[in-house]
């Protein structure tokens, strides 16, 4: 009966707007053009340049383009980009693989290998860090850089960098959008989405603001059996924006930005496919998991035009509080009850000075200063089971925590960058990069106490649990220094195809275990010690790549090879005995492929796009040493699809004057890949228990809907349409029961946008 009300409103409004429209005047929308030659500019070199000339492989994505194929967070910008794979079991819990560059798709305790800016703001971090999926509405660009970007992004940019550009206020236009979204998934979860932006001119030509909102509840899928809720992982997600740009004058500019985002799953969507009797959206944990974030950020960007060059000063504060939720009582075989409730806190200050040259002479350059400081609060509180405590006749503990922990950790990164570029002619050019920067990290041990819960509770000796405190402590700070490079060639055989070979390289900061040398609290003889830390690994990316536009517009093709040589790799690694994690590194890896990015526009009114990638990875140095505390195996293929791609296809029908019908088919496929080393970390030669393959998959959406005079658009669609519920990401580690994740089932809905 659900369905079939909601499918009988999405119907009438559907055919509602279309019939309204009729009465309608005006040309509409007919996508009748053969082909798209508009340029597409792009910033990823600091500076705008056409997509073509650029010698990197990017993938940017307009407002118009992400509307219009349903994208607004991670998961769609994965499903488009080439050589790219979203691990995101969770609502927060996203890590972007590129290239091949990871060890498994969790990462934690280490940097991303992939920065995500929201403009100036890195807001990727650590992998067991809650990292927000921003809401892409109302936004300028995105724009997705793959290989290492270490001359002009820093640390982080190992595998590339992903950047949400806001839209800056229009002077001139008064403007307002809106854009509904509302599905049913899976048979009886009710997804909204709800966007609205708003632009008031306040001084012609001088000042303006712009203001954007969203609201997001979506119903789960997710049962957990362990706190009775159906459709447990709903997410509440909301926020906005706020952006001033007051130009005074034509040499400068002062654009003020406020942001806030709230992102509130009520239970993960970890699940174990082996519970619920076949059902595999099920889970199981004695309280809901939470990855939580609240995100607030202001920016000041003021822009001079001094002649020679323009002046851009971006200055950021930001601050995130993030919950960590997670029930770990797999860790002890559900024997021990056992779970983590983490709260950090995270304040941020970005500051980047830079210079960038004008005119059309044949040295072209960028010359800046960039700063970024970060301060990592966290109480990381363990707790029992009060009923557990009472059977097992264990006391001694004031509440249900038997650990609490304060600890901070202060991340500080100093650089200066520059960027030249000569064009010998149209034809042929050379770009040099060069970043030259100091990362330090610090721990700090606030205090708190810890206990001997576990080892009583493993051996079964009641009484009172020994309560020991945790005495303040200044960590090691881990301090590096050092270049990273880029170097390229550019070749313009013909107007429309650029050629380009491009070297470069990438780091991470330090690691400081914030653990380093504390005793195992499950088996204080353990002779394992933890390290200090881990050093920054590198990577040197050889690559070649052509861009081109073909039979009057009527193709666009964008292919790249590159191999990497990964070494120094940071790892995850666990201490046997109690699970703690820490940083380590181990030899190298090596990693090549080649990607390709294909629209063609063959006959009038139809879009064909196609892009994927084929790599092959494998850990290609190793010592002895190295392979018994990573688990790794020399030959073995990181955590990376040998084949994923996907195609799209969108035709375009004018029905009157004023309405054109419009229809979309895209299909992805992502390949199966290792979710981790083969073996437990530190029990050489003994294969680790949650060492799998994930399920290759294919999903597939699809649209049907209306282009309403210029202002309107309305479309039902369908997301998953084979309702592909393959393993599409396993955790690496034994502690939670729930460790899996698959697709969203199939949902269906309708989409609305207005844009006056």
């Amino acid at each position: 009966m659900k369905i079939a009300l909601y499918a009988s409103a999405s119907a009438a409004a559907f055919f509602a707007l279309s019939g309204q429209a009729m009465a309608q005047s005006g040309a509409a929308e007919t996508g009748a053009e053969s082909n798209s030659s508009d340029t597409i500019v792009v910033t990823a070199t600091r500076r705008e340049e056409s997509l073509q000339d650029v010698p990197l492989a990017i993938t940017a994505f307009s407002q118009d383009e992400l509307s219009e194929k349903g994208i607004v967070g991670y998961e769609g910008i994965a499903f488009e980009t080439p050589g790219t794979v979203l691990n995101q079991p969770s609502a927060n819990f996203n890590n972007f693989t590129v290239r091949g560059i990871t060890t498994n798709g969790y990462g934690a305790n280490l940097q991303s290998t992939v920065t995500i800016y929201v403009d100036e703001l890195p807001i990727s971090a650590n992998g067991n860090s809650t990292i927000l999926d921003p809401t892409l509405f109302d936004v300028e660009r995105v724009e997705f850089l793959r290989g290492p970007q270490g001359t002009l992004f820093g640390s982080g940019s190992l595998a590339g960098a992903m950047r949400f550009l806001t839209k800056s206020p229009d002077l001139d236009e008064f403007d307002t959008a809106l854009a509904v979204d509302l599905g049913l998934t899976d048979d009886d979860s009710v997804r909204q989405r709800y966007n609205g932006m708003l632009n008031i001119p306040l001084v012609e030509d001088k000042l303006a603001v712009r203001a954007v909102g969203f609201y997001r509840h979506e119903e789960g899928w997710v049962t957990n059996v362990g706190t009775g809720i159906e459709n447990a992982n709903t997410l509440v997600n909301w926020g906005g924006r706020v952006i001033a740009l007051w130009e005074p004058n034509e040499w400068a500019s002062l654009r003020l930005m406020a942001l806030h985002e709230e992102s509130d799953p009520e239970d993960s969507s970890f699940i174990n496919p082996m519970r619920g009797g076949g059902d595999r959206e099920t889970r199981t944990s004695r309280r809901p998991d939470l990855y939580a974030g609240n995100l607030d950020s202001y920016n000041a960007t003021l822009n001079l035009d001094l002649g020679f060059a323009d002046f851009i000063s971006s200055t950021t504060y930001a601050e995130f509080d993030q919950k960590f939720y997670v029930d770990l009582d797999a860790t002890f075989n559900f024997f021990v009850p056992f779970a983590l409730d983490a709260d950090a806190f995270a304040e941020s200050f970005v500051e980047e000075a830079r210079l960038v040259s004008k005119g059309d002479s044949k040295l072209q350059w960028v010359a800046g200063l960039f700063y970024f400081s970060r301060q990592f609060d966290l109480e990381s509180n363990q707790r029992t089971d009060p009923a557990f405590l009472a059977a097992q006749g264990l006391t001694g503990l004031s509440d249900e925590y038997f650990l609490r922990r304060r600890t901070s950790n202060d991340s500080h990164e100093l650089a200066g960058f520059g960027e030249l570029t000569y064009r010998f002619s149209d034809q042929f050019w050379l770009t040099a990069g060069l970043r030259y920067g100091t990362t330090k990290v610090q721990g700090f041990t606030e205090g708190g106490y810890t206990s001997d819960y576990i080892a009583r509770a493993l051996s079964f000796m009641p009484g009172p649990i020994t309560i020991t405190q945790i005495a303040p402590a200044e960590g090691a700070v881990g301090k590096e220094s050092g270049p990273s490079y880029k170097f390229s060639a550019s070749f313009k055989p013909a107007d429309n195809v650029t050629t380009y070979a491009t070297y470069s390289t990438g780091f991470r900061t330090p690691v400081v275990n914030a653990r380093a040398g504390v005793p195992s609290f499950a088996d204080p003889n353990d002779p394992f010690i933890i390290p200090e830390g881990a050093d920054s690994d590198n990577l040197r990316n050889y690559e070649i790549g052509l861009k081109g536009n073909w039979l009057d517009g009527k193709l666009q093709t964008n292919v790249a090879a590159y191999y990497i040589d990964w070494n120094d790799i940071q790892v995850q690694a666990n201490r046997v005995s109690d699970q703690v994690q820490f940083a380590t590194n181990i030899g190298g890896a090596r990693s090549m492929g080649f990607e390709f990015e294909l629209d063609a526009y063959p006959t009038r009114g139809l879009s064909i796009g196609l892009n994927g990638s084929v790599n092959d990875t494998e850990v290609n140095d190793l010592t002895t040493a190295e392979a018994e505390i990573s688990g790794a195996v020399e030959g073995i293929q990181l955590a990376f699809p040998t084949f994923q791609g996907s195609v799209y296809l969108k035709y375009v029908h004018p029905i009157t004057d004023n309405i054109s019908a419009f229809y979309t088919v895209n299909a992805r496929h992502v390949g199966d890949y290792p979710n981790q080393f083969p073996f437990v970390p530190g029990q050489p030669g003994v294969p680790s228990p949650t060492y799998t393959t994930t399920e290759a998959y294919q999903a597939v959406n699809m649209s049907l809907g209306a282009n309403i005079g210029d202002h309107i658009k309305a479309s039902l669609y369908v997301e998953n349409l084979t309702d592909d519920h393959s393993i599409i990401y396993s955790h690496p580690e034994a502690f939670a029961d729930s460790r899996a994740s698959t697709l969203r089932p199939r949902t269906i809905g309708l989409r609305f946008n207005y844009d006056y």
